[in-house]
């Protein structure tokens, strides 16, 4: 909830940003001004406006009015704080001359400049970002561990999160992700939440494809906030029509070889489906699970409850996006107790918050590049 009020506040800021920045430069006149103005508020409300077309428009429009509107919003996101760095400059050159005495005047920058510069800065950020989305890497991690059963040298884990399949993240990466994962050659295969961007309308023939990838001790998964809010009973459809085991609020052992339990989202976001589900607390789902196998725990969120530390070995999340385009990761830096990678914990615990490998929202990512991530649980007299 937090980084949808914070989201949220920095987009309406933004525009009016944009607005004045305009306004000021050029002198339309009063109509030309009304007609900016208009465009400006329509577009600062694309965001809201895409989730209500998608379940009344055609797929075409839909597409197109979710690439314009969310590459509004792409811009947007490093514009707005490169043109504030800006403004701040010059605040300081005007106030630090008379209390030092100097003339800083022929340090302020333009109202051309302050708008020009941010505007260009981010355009080129967009367009690497739209590269760096395709950039689908293979992140590998190795745990070290003496709680596989005997004869067990080694169990591989794929996972996939914050897919986002929809009306922007379509064929081209499914193909991609499936491809990847089927060279890796998992044990098996997790989905830590966000599979789908909410509404599924137009995405079903996905789950066929998804349903090809393959592993012996089978594919788990977990539910996010984009699947709450795309309505639960269809997407965890799709998400068991693609061939995975949803666990929610449960956990199985697998092969008599290691434990896998999972959590259903519970964040602010979905605050009264939570209330309703009636799942069992994840402390209790942790101490049913068989002691003495190496436990594996999925929740879309990367927070860890204090009483947990202990009962897992290693937790799998998502949700950060670490950002997904500078600088926004400095605010979810600051947002997300754990952000991103690999963190240890207390009592043998640990957690790994992956990067996610599709897009919500606009399709950039800038210093955020996507990932699958290979994790290699290897028994400690064969490492």
């Amino acid at each position: 909830m937090l980084i949808f009020l914070f989201i949220t506040s920095a987009h309406i800021a933004a525009n009016f940003y944009l607005f004045f920045k305009l306004n000021k430069l050029f002198d339309f006149g009063t109509p030309a001004d009304f007609l900016l103005g208009a465009f400006i508020l329509f577009m600062m409300a694309s965001p809201v406006l895409i989730p209500i077309c998608s379940t009344k428009l055609s797929e075409r429009f839909e597409r197109n009015f979710s690439y314009i509107g969310y590459m509004w919003l792409a811009f947007l996101v490093p514009f707005f704080p490169a043109g504030i760095i800006l403004e701040l400059y010059n605040l300081a050159m005007q106030y630090s001359g008379p209390l030092t005495g100097n003339d800083f005047g022929s340090l302020l920058l333009s109202s051309d400049t302050t708008l020009f510069i941010p505007m260009g800065l981010s355009v080129a950020i967009n367009v690497y970002g739209y590269f760096e989305a395709q950039n689908l890497r293979i992140e590998r991690l190795v745990v070290n561990t003496s709680k596989l059963p005997e004869g067990v040298d080694r169990v591989r884990i794929a996972q996939i999160s914050d897919l986002h399949l929809g009306i922007i993240v379509r064929d081209k990466i499914v193909d991609r992700v499936v491809n990847k994962i089927r060279d890796e050659k998992p044990d098996l295969i997790v989905s830590t939440g966000d599979l789908v961007d909410g509404n599924i309308r137009h995405i079903d023939h996905l789950a066929v494809r998804l349903k090809g990838m393959k592993a012996r001790y089978g594919k788990y998964a977990v539910m996010g906030n984009h699947e709450v809010y795309g309505g639960v009973r269809k997407t965890t459809g799709f998400i068991e029509d693609a061939g995975f085991k949803l666990l929610r609020g449960n956990g199985i052992t697998i092969n008599d070889t290691i434990n896998i339990a999972g959590m259903d989202f519970s964040g602010g976001e979905a605050y009264g489906y939570s209330r309703q589900s009636g799942q069992k607390q994840e402390h209790q789902v942790l101490t049913g699970l068989r002691e003495g196998l190496f436990t594996l725990s999925l929740k879309h969120r990367s927070d860890v409850r204090e009483e947990c530390l202990g009962l897992f070995d290693l937790q799998l999340s998502g949700h950060t996006h670490k950002g997904q385009i500078f600088p926004m990761n400095l605010a979810t830096m600051f947002i997300f107790h754990h952000h991103t990678g690999f963190i240890t914990l207390a009592k043998g615990s640990a957690i790994y918050v992956s990067r996610g490998t599709g897009t919500a929202g606009p399709p950039i990512r800038f210093l955020s590049t996507p990932e699958i991530t290979v994790i290699d649980i290897v028994n400690e007299s064969k490492s």
